[in-house]
């Protein structure tokens, strides 16, 4: 088996890794990076261009965030005769959110915000929707290549991300012995306010890939989500008291809908009041249509929660109706959770952080140099002045920063857990910044000094003997 990471490896970019079974070549996750335009926001897709004998026979997408579907239309420009495979949920959200990247490169070019001409059109996506295959949880599906001298197949198994997230078990007999590798994709073992904890095929499996966004972070493991969630409303009440305004940063696909879900609950209980609005903008919007209409064929703890039950204003579009609605007490939970120029949450906060008795609230991953990042780290050095980017002046820091730890990532015990559960004999680790790897590879060692681990290298070629 051999693998090869075609994200960046140093940073949480664009999700991409290929693997080869017996000749069969299964990309896991076409992302682009939110930060990048054009071609630098790309997986290194021609490190398998060069390469003939590393077919891509089909492409798996875990769930529908852009770091991990966002290069799919490419990949498929690329490799023409490639099938793809996600959870119909997935599918369902990949119908919209794919279209509306395609307008928003246009956007940005005719704009001048980017020189990159648009990676895709809407016009390129409607011929290759039927490429997209949905299945259905814990079902398998056939992955054997053209080329591919071993039959192999995969299953969906909930990862409790996002709707329709999904970690995926291979499976294939070698001749010698039937073999397995479970790939986490991005995953959280614990429930969320409006999904469950993720479900993990039972072990052992030969190869674990395995997911380490918060390897790095210790205070994650030393809360649970109910005292953050507590937390997070104790500060949304006093400074509402106070007559302040609150943004909220969100990733407008899962995060936003699981703080519209929380708030819903504080209004309902007491704990803030029914009448202060709630605004929201943008995709968000719409994806919340689609939480609902999956609430019936994707795990949720309640089927008759909706998001769209939860009141909501939307944002005025103009300048002056923006102002007029943030001299107010109210919450405004858009995107984007890092806070990326030139997001509606960048723009807001410029506003927001002028003013003293206003917050700004971090809910979930902030990327190392972030607008999001940046704007934590001036806070908690008491600095009056921030920069949210290098392109701009230093400006005025005067409201409170918090982050809040409402991930849908497992913390770094939690993934120890998995591991320990799955007994892998090989773990390839992913998704995470170079802290990150190093904390779980040590502690995964120690833990299991028979256990192989391997931090992943973009453009580098692992091969694992089974």
């Amino acid at each position: 088996m051999r693998i090869i990471s075609l994200g960046a490896s140093e940073v949480i970019g664009a999700s991409c890794h290929y693997i080869n079974i017996g000749g069969t070549g299964i990309m896991i996750d076409a992302g682009a990076d939110p930060e990048h335009d054009g071609p630098e926001a790309l997986p290194a897709l021609e490190v398998l261009q060069k390469r003939p004998d590393l077919p891509v026979d089909h492409v798996i997408i875990t769930h529908a965030h852009h770091d991990h579907l966002g290069s799919l239309p490419v990949v498929i420009q690329r490799f023409p005769h490639v099938q793809v495979h996600m959870t119909r949920t997935t599918q369902t959200l990949a119908a919209f959110l794919l279209p509306a990247s395609a307008r928003l490169q246009r956007r940005k070019q005719r704009e001048g915000s980017t020189p990159f001409d648009p990676l895709f059109s809407e016009a390129e996506l409607e011929v290759q929707d039927y490429l997209h295959v949905g299945h259905e949880l814990e079902t398998p599906f056939d992955v054997t290549g053209t080329r591919g001298s071993l039959e192999i197949t995969a299953a969906f198994y909930d990862a409790g991300h996002i709707i329709g997230s999904a970690g995926v078990l291979f499976r294939w007999h070698d001749g010698e012995a039937d073999r397995s590798c479970f790939f986490t994709s991005d995953t959280n073992p614990r429930d969320q306010t409006i999904i469950p904890g993720g479900v993990y095929p039972p072990g052992p499996v030969d190869v674990l890939m395995l997911e380490s966004t918060l390897g790095a972070d210790p205070y994650a493991e030393q809360t649970t989500r109910r005292a953050e969630e507590k937390k997070l409303l104790h500060r949304i009440r006093t400074v509402i008291d106070d007559g302040g305004t609150i943004l909220i940063p969100v990733f407008a696909l899962g995060r936003a809908q699981e703080v519209l879900a929380l708030i819903d609950v504080a209004k309902r209980r007491g704990w803030i009041p029914e009448d202060l609005p709630v605004y929201t903008a943008g995709s968000q919007r719409a994806i919340a249509d689609i939480y609902d209409r999956t609430r019936f064929s994707t795990p949720r703890k309640s089927e008759k929660f909706q998001v769209w039950d939860v009141r909501q204003e939307r944002l005025p579009r103009g300048e002056g109706g923006k102002k007029e609605a943030l001299s107010k007490p109210g919450i405004f939970v858009v995107s984007s959770g890092m806070m990326f120029e030139p997001t509606i949450s960048f723009e807001l906060a410029r506003h927001v952080m002028q003013r003293a008795k206003n917050a700004i609230l971090l809910v979930g991953y902030a990327q190392e140099d972030s607008p999001a990042d940046r704007l934590l780290e001036a806070f908690e050095a008491e600095e009056s002045v921030v920069r949210l980017t290098d392109k701009h002046p230093p400006e005025p820091l005067r409201c409170h920063v918090e982050k809040f730890r409402l991930s849908g990532h497992a913390n770094r015990r939690d993934l120890l857990k998995i591991a320990e559960t799955l007994q892998p004999k090989h773990t390839y680790l992913v998704h995470g910044d170079a802290d990150a790897q190093v904390w779980m590879a040590d502690n995964l060692v120690y833990h299991h000094p028979e256990m192989k681990v391997y931090r992943n290298r973009q453009g580098a070629e692992i091969e694992i003997a089974l």
